[in-house]
């Protein structure tokens, strides 16, 4: 259950009467999400979300995350729109936390992802690469490849071993392998970093999105990268065998409405490790330092270690069904 902060009615509707969105009709936590508290808010004008920023989100970032829903939605990518206050200010505090309100969206994950899935992503997402292009903000990918290894570090080789054996060995290979080859000269913009099935909404019989969440990972780093991201998130299947058809489908339609350079195509299987081995890595620390009786579920990293293992054998981005085999 993502709900960290008790906010009580008496606090909730003090909150409300400062913006324009009418009277609390309800509010109920949401569990879904783990770093934030969020509840759905109904008022009696329109739903709403609204989020308690907790612990592991830097306050100092919060301006680029809200500033960047506004300029994403001004473009016309279907988002969550932050409510400015009846002063203007959308950023405000409840409870001792910092606190937003954001517009509602509707639709849901995708249960069972299929290839169609996968092209309404694809273009969601080159839609989200270029309407980012002009926005003034930056802000650097905390969790990119110079954090891996303190990022690992930080696991212990007793913890990371029990796990699987030899997975200490596995992880400082690849670490060597990927420091020594990261691109650092492909096209670089505002990107999602974090675009799993749960944070993409469709409607039920449709293909194209319908909206994009959660942009608390959204920072400045290679577009290729949030590429190779998605390929992760949505083209293996539950065995961890991996389904070309849907990278087809989603690298296709993303490289319609946004080419891929030459250059980028071509370190699409290293940013694909490099993707594989980043959650890895915050799965298993998540894994092993998630107290007993916590109130989120780590995720098992076990998953990521097959992806990665599948990278590793990939020569070419023809391998995951872009352009000649």
């Amino acid at each position: 259950m993502a709900v960290y902060t008790d906010v009580s009615d008496e606090d909730i509707a003090r909150f409300v009467a400062e913006y324009d969105i009418g009277k609390v009709v309800s509010f109920k936590g949401i569990a879904e999400g783990v770093e934030n508290t969020n509840f759905l808010l109904h008022t009696d004008q329109a739903p709403f979300i609204l989020t308690l920023y907790e612990k592991r989100v830097d306050p100092d970032d919060l301006p680029f995350f809200l500033g960047l829903m506004d300029h994403l939605s001004s473009k016309g990518l279907n988002c969550p729109t932050p409510i400015h206050g009846t002063d203007g200010v959308a950023l405000r505090r409840l409870c001792g936390r910092p606190a937003a309100i954001t517009s509602f969206l509707q639709g849901m994950s995708p249960r069972r992802v299929l290839p169609h899935h996968c092209a309404g992503l694809g273009k969601a997402l080159a839609k989200l690469h270029i309407a980012g292009q002009d926005f003034d903000y930056y802000r650097p990918n905390a969790l990119s490849v110079k954090a891996w290894r303190p990022l690992f570090a930080s696991c212990g080789d007793d913890g990371v071993n029990t796990v699987m054996p030899g997975l200490g060995d596995l992880i400082h290979g690849e670490l060597d392998y990927l420091e020594a080859n990261w691109p650092t000269k492909l096209p670089g913009g505002v990107i999602h970093a974090d675009l799993f099935t749960d944070n993409v909404f469709f409607f039920p019989g449709q293909d194209d999105v319908s909206g994009l969440i959660d942009f608390y990972f959204a920072c400045n780093d290679l577009l290729a990268y949030d590429v190779a991201i998605c390929l992760n998130a949505w083209c293996f299947e539950p065995d961890n065998s991996f389904n070309i058809t849907k990278a087809q489908n989603l690298l296709a339609n993303y490289n319609r409405a946004r080419p891929l350079s030459a250059d980028e195509i071509a370190a699409l299987p290293v940013l694909a490790r490099g993707s594989a081995l980043r959650f890895l890595l915050t799965r298993l620390y998540d894994w092993i330092n998630t107290p007993a009786g916590a109130l989120v579920t780590p995720k098992n990293p076990r998953e990521y270690i097959n992806k990665l293992r599948f990278h590793q054998k990939v020569e070419a981005a023809s391998d995951y069904g872009l352009g000649d085999r």
